[in-house]
């Protein structure tokens, strides 16, 4: 999995506007609250397994595009304590 620093919201902005498709209108087409939406492209939502569906059948992409944008997203922010500490079993 690549490390990637950008939350999905930054490809599903660029998107929009090379599509000229406005916030509302993505809600609207894909049944989503405009909400979700708009709270995605602030970055204060993550791309949920229901988001990431919805958006591979608009953007004729897959699921696992969105999700795999989001879990790398999340974990080049994840930085547990004692992370060096743990010794892998034999």
């Amino acid at each position: 999995m690549i490390n990637n620093p950008f939350h999905p919201a930054v490809f599903l902005q660029e998107l929009l506007e090379d599509m000229s498709i406005t916030p509302y209108r993505l809600a609207k087409d894909t049944f989503m609250p405009a909400t979700r939406v708009s709270e995605i492209l602030k970055q204060r939502r993550s791309i949920t397994p229901d988001t990431a569906l919805r958006l591979a059948k608009y953007f004729n992409t897959t699921p696992d595009y969105w999700v795999s944008l989001q879990s790398s997203y999340d974990l080049s922010k994840c930085h547990p304590r004692h992370i060096e500490d743990i010794q892998a079993i034999a």
